[in-house]
């Protein structure tokens, strides 16, 4: 399975301004490449670049390699276009938001990410140094830290190509690494059930509950801080709210890392599978008041679902998607389903044999259960690919499918933890 390690640079400032330089022009090179692709209709890699290659090579100084993928990102980016109109992520054919998209070339932001192969870096693991080519030539001894955890990842598993991005000022190489899977050997000898909900982030089968109190608390003050700042707006509320920015996200993202590891460890403990719901689209399906939008499209759900599936692979522990339906209003002990059983959001009462329970606790028994059933009946462990990672420079949004965010360039998973 497919990992990246996020490994971050040390460039001094020389280094820096040829890092700079590269980006700025690799991404003005695809911007053109972008507009010929759309002007003449050539979308794919080898004929785009019989119409691009020499001039790219020419007018902005790439070497080979460095112009073909320039050449290949463009090609990339209108694939995942192409897919996302396909899947209507973008809108019906001829609304607005369509034509936006369809009527002019893709674009690529100035610091987009490049993506490098080994032809064009080179890694000296050991010195915790790398070789990597600018349009200043071969930049040797750029200096990289990595946690410790991932650094023996990098030095077993690294393979294929690296992506050179620039963020709040710092910057990244995102390197992909080919990860052995652990074997099913053995079917698993149950299920742990996980209901995953706002309140409460997740709740297991076995009545552990990793409340989202905290969380919630900390996006409700992010959000009273942002509008405030929003509404100020002087020059020193901008750089607050510059210096903030995604500070949210990581945070969110950080529990969600601690939540999976934490199950995929238990379930790997006891020898059993997990369940989850598959909550694809629920966005769509339900309907709520205003002042619970905001919180609704806050829930990082599917995150936590993706963090969970893809440490539960790379550990061989099977995953198993069950139907949401009714699993709230169904009595994990008689099975007897109605909407009064559900009594308010913490408390289930069956109304036909009087058992009382937490309402998660409960939803993740009939999860445990409906996945123990399919299981039985033949099922396989359907934990999709590692989720890839957001944000990668491409100048355009990720897209979210039914297995997570899909970058816009392709290929990258989330960053190890």
């Amino acid at each position: 399975m497919k990992l990246v390690v996020q490994v971050r640079l040390l460039p001094t400032s020389v280094q820096t301004a040829a890092l700079q330089a590269t980006l700025l022009a690799c991404n003005e090179a695809a911007n053109w490449v972008s507009r010929v692709a759309f002007e003449k209709d050539v979308k794919t890699n080898f004929p785009l670049r019989g119409h691009t290659y020499r001039q790219i090579k020419a007018q902005w100084g790439l070497g080979a390699q460095a112009a073909q993928h320039v050449i290949k990102k463009t090609c990339d980016a209108y694939a995942t276009l192409k897919a996302n109109l396909r899947a209507g992520n973008l809108g019906r054919p001829g609304s607005r938001r369509y034509r936006q998209v369809v009527e002019k070339p893709v674009a690529f932001r100035p610091q987009g990410a490049q993506p490098y192969d080994d032809r064009m870096l080179s890694w000296q693991i050991d010195r915790r140094r790398i070789s990597i080519w600018t349009t200043a030539g071969r930049m040797k001894d750029l200096a990289f830290t990595v946690p410790p955890e991932q650094m023996a990842t990098l030095a077993l598993y690294r393979k294929g190509e690296s992506d050179l991005l620039w963020r709040d000022g710092m910057w990244f190489l995102n390197a992909t690494c080919e990860v052995p899977e652990t074997p099913l050997d053995t079917g698993p000898v149950d299920f742990l059930g996980i209901d995953l909900g706002i309140v409460n982030i997740a709740t297991t089968s076995d009545g552990e509950t990793m409340a989202g109190r905290e969380l919630n608390r900390i996006r409700t003050r992010e959000r009273a801080l942002r509008t405030k700042l929003q509404k100020k707006n002087t020059p020193s509320a901008r750089r607050r709210l510059k210096k903030r920015r995604r500070k949210e996200a990581r945070r969110a993202k950080d529990i969600n890392h601690k939540i999976a590891k934490h199950v995929v460890t238990e379930a790997e403990r006891t020898g059993r599978g997990i369940a989850l719901e598959d909550l694809t689209g629920i966005r769509e399906r339900v309907r709520l008041r205003k002042p619970q939008r905001v919180t609704h499209s806050s829930w990082a759900f599917a995150q936590l679902g993706q963090f969970i599936a893809y440490k539960a692979r790379k550990a061989g522990v099977p995953v198993v998607y069950v139907d949401p339906a009714d699993t709230s209003r169904t009595c994990a002990e008689c099975g007897h389903i109605d909407k009064a059983n559900r009594v308010s959001q913490a408390r289930f009462a069956c109304q036909s044999c009087g058992f009382v329970d937490h309402a998660d606790r409960n939803s993740s028994r009939i999860i445990r259960a409906r996945a123990w059933k399919l299981w039985r009946r033949g099922a396989q462990s359907t934990a999709p690919d590692p989720p890839t990672e957001p944000g990668c420079g491409t100048g355009r949004k990720c897209s979210t499918t039914a297995s997570g965010a899909r970058c816009a360039r392709s290929g990258l998973s989330v960053p190890d933890r």
